[in-house]
């Protein structure tokens, strides 16, 4: 009995843990490496290809073995500040209002749409497909679909004549109006401030939750970043020596209009999960206690579902970034009023062969998305430690 009970004390050999161990490294191995190649390694070739000449002469552009010099970063300060590349800056702006209008759009809609199934209605099963339909096609074939629609001679613009009234004049795809124009030499002065305000932020958490080291940094930081966007922010010649307008145009109305119509289903169902995992006993309380039905959303429910809407925006703000099949479905490639970075990422690339240049965008496109993504599944990483 005495050796039985010796026998089960003994530890487990580590040669099975190690040989376990050996084989899931074999079996994820094949993965790594095909990471590190053709997604870190290419993203490590474009990047030093953006660093290069590549495509400044035609003639070593499309060559079997092309000169390539090393230029630094040059290609983007041509882009940042030069003056032939002002449509990368207007599609930098193009960007900004498509995704602040993009989210907007999704959240409210589908909040919306999802507080109507949230009451159970009859056909219940029916609207939620339905709602969720757009999401299953392309947006190659969304940006047919719309584009027929918002023809200037025909689709919505011919909505008042079945009512007797004349044909609309709005030219969805085609209109030069714009507003909210800014200009391009205080680019510092709204950075500047934009960052204080995230760190005035960080400030006013830190001290909540009692950090007064990280207080007093992030507030100093906060205090100095906003002084100096106020007094040497704006109209910053050494960003670009001449004034340079950019602002919202409208032809991106009909453009936001099919992109919120295809994914504003997808935030439904975020959001439509999210309420049906609220308890009823949490909202029979606040009813006790003389809430109105809009205060219980308002007090409750929406404070519940911010972890929703946070990852809901982390994903919009990514699609909306990398926005390329839509808009040239839409409006095409040559329609610069519409036209986004990585559109003429692809036009700088495989139409004028100026590939150091194209990679430059690509790359700003991959440090946009970074900035997005990144903290996010850092924060994640740390939820899930803890």
């Amino acid at each position: 009995m005495a050796q039985i009970i010796q026998r089960s004390r003994t530890p487990r050999p580590r040669a099975n843990f190690n040989q376990d161990r050996l084989w899931a490294m074999l079996v994820i191995l094949p993965t790594v490496v095909f990471l590190g190649i053709f997604v870190y390694g290419f993203i490590g070739q474009t990047f030093y290809t953006s660093l290069t000449d590549w495509g400044k002469d035609s003639a070593q552009a499309l060559a079997l073995d092309p000169i390539k010099r090393f230029i630094g970063f040059e290609n983007y300060r041509e882009l940042f500040t030069g003056f032939i590349d002002v449509r990368f800056r207007q599609d930098l702006v193009n960007t900004f209002w498509f995704t602040l209008f993009f989210i907007l759009g999704c959240l409210g809609l589908g909040l919306f749409m999802a507080m109507l199934l949230d009451q159970s209605p009859r056909g219940e099963s029916f609207f939620r497909t339905l709602f969720l339909f757009p999401m299953s096609l392309s947006f190659i074939v969304t940006g047919t679909i719309w584009r027929w629609l918002l023809q200037p001679q025909g689709g919505l613009n011919q909505l008042p004549t079945a009512v007797g009234l004349p044909q609309g004049q709005f030219g969805w795809l085609t209109s030069r109006e714009s507003i909210w124009n800014f200009n391009w030499q205080d680019l510092p002065f709204f950075t500047g401030l934009a960052v204080a305000l995230v760190l005035a932020y960080i400030t006013w958490n830190a001290v909540q939750a009692g950090m007064r080291s990280r207080a007093i940094i992030a507030g100093v930081s906060s205090a100095i970043l906003l002084v100096w966007a106020i007094y040497f922010g704006r109209g910053a010649t050494w960003i670009y020596p001449f004034p340079e307008m950019h602002g919202f145009n409208f032809a991106f109305i009909g453009i936001i209009m099919a992109a919120v119509w295809q994914l504003s289903g997808y935030t439904m169902a975020l959001y439509l999960a999210g309420l049906r995992s609220v308890p009823e006993e949490l909202r029979e309380a606040a009813r006790v206690d003389g809430a109105t039905e809009g205060q219980i959303y308002r007090r409750v429910i929406l404070p519940l579902l911010a972890p929703i809407t946070l990852s809901a925006i982390i994903i919009l703000g990514h699609i909306s970034l990398k926005i390329f099949d839509l808009i040239f479905a839409m409006a095409g490639a040559d329609n610069a009023t519409t036209d986004v970075p990585a559109l003429l990422m692809y036009l700088t690339t495989f139409r004028a062969n100026q590939f150091s240049k194209g990679a430059a965008i690509a790359s700003v496109l991959l440090v946009l998305v970074a900035l997005i993504i990144v903290p996010y599944l850092s924060n994640q990483l740390r939820r899930e430690k803890r």
